[in-house]
């Protein structure tokens, strides 16, 4: 199909997750016949989630139906879901130009809600019992394992965010680092240190999960030492390795940061106010010389603005702090609103 040929579409709305569907939801019911692409397959993380029992409404429900019930909703204003990746943009001017695998279409607005996959081990096991023991959001699924005992694996603020969270909830929590050293803050490391419910293994890696049904252990490994494997008896464990933001295609034409996540002008605006803050609890993940570089690219009236103008983003391919359905539905709506007031300012034929 000849690019001028396509039909220019008020807002297409990339993701098929919490923050897509909301951002659907709230530019249906104000007109402007959004065009969603869910992705391939669609969902997002929740539909590799089991029980949801922290997202307001539902005292507990599977990942999958809370997603069945989204779509279900948007349609009901006559969203159209089209359940394909993206698979280029061209971002350089408006209407900007999408392309699937054997379609291209054109937006006056795009909303970027790609989400963002946690990093996994790889082990054998880790996958088959996602779900079932193995998780990575102790915020999510901390509750589940009240008086029990779990491991954390990772070495970073996550790493020791997660392992504090889980203390509130374990009788116990290993926390499994494969380097003599942290690489978490000061402040971090003191208070994960000085919690006697955790339990540091340096130097170490994780080689098994073990279980059938559900997790019953993991089989660990001194890295210093050969054949030396031994099982720690846990009933969770829970990755804190990192998460991989889905913005492959867009990072050559919005900025972006060192791990791949969106910045908007809400990013913009928090780090540049942490900059500001010499307390030792504050972490800059912006350095001041980019802030001043990338500053005047972005429209901060909008919140969920890119430093593209007319391009949003929300949900968990921004949110590098939260990663949750709730953050990210929220984020969603944000981007909607103002995604509608930029098209009525801007007036786009």
């Amino acid at each position: 199909m000849d690019k001028n040929s396509a039909n220019i579409e008020n807002v297409i709305i990339i993701g098929g997750g919490p923050a897509g569907l909301a951002a659907a939801l709230y530019t249906a019911r104000a007109g402007l016949n959004p065009l969603l692409f869910a992705g391939s397959p669609p969902g997002g993380q929740l539909m590799l989630t089991s029980d949801v029992e922290n997202y307001p409404g539902f005292e507990s429900i599977l990942g999958p139906e809370l997603i069945d019930k989204y779509r279900t909703h948007v349609r009901k204003f006559g969203v159209k879901i089209i359940d394909q990746n993206i698979t280029k943009v061209l971002l350089n001017k408006s209407p900007f130009i999408l392309n699937t695998v054997d379609k291209i279409y054109k937006a006056k607005v795009v909303i970027i809600a790609t989400g963002a996959k946690a990093l996994w081990l790889n082990l054998a096991n880790e996958q088959r019992l996602r779900g079932k023991g193995v998780s990575a959001c102790a915020t999510c699924d901390g509750f589940f394992f009240k008086n029990k005992t779990v491991a954390v694996v990772g070495g970073g603020d996550t790493a020791m965010e997660e392992a504090l969270t889980l203390t509130k909830f374990a009788s116990k929590v290993y926390l499994i680092h494969r380097r003599e050293d942290f690489r978490a803050s000061k402040i971090m490391q003191e208070r994960v240190l000085n919690d006697s419910k955790i339990e540091v293994h340096y130097n170490t890696v994780i080689t098994d999960v073990l279980g059938e049904q559900k997790v019953e252990g993991i089989k660990i490994k001194t890295m210093k030492q050969s054949n030396n494997e031994t099982i720690l008896s846990v009933s969770g464990l829970f990755l804190a390795i990192g998460h991989k933001p889905d913005t492959e295609i867009f990072k050559d034409q919005i900025e972006v940061d060192e791990k791949g996540y969106i910045i908007t002008s809400a990013r913009i605006a928090h780090e540049y106010a942490k900059l500001t803050d010499k307390h030792e609890d504050i972490k800059v993940t912006l350095p001041a010389n980019k802030l001043q570089k990338i500053m005047s690219k972005f429209n901060h009236n909008y919140l969920s603005a890119t430093s593209i103008p007319g391009v949003f983003a929300a949900g968990d391919c921004v949110d590098h702090l939260y990663r949750q359905a709730g953050t990210a539905s929220g984020m969603g709506i944000s981007s909607a609103l103002e995604a509608e007031k930029w098209l009525e300012l801007n007036k786009i034929s």
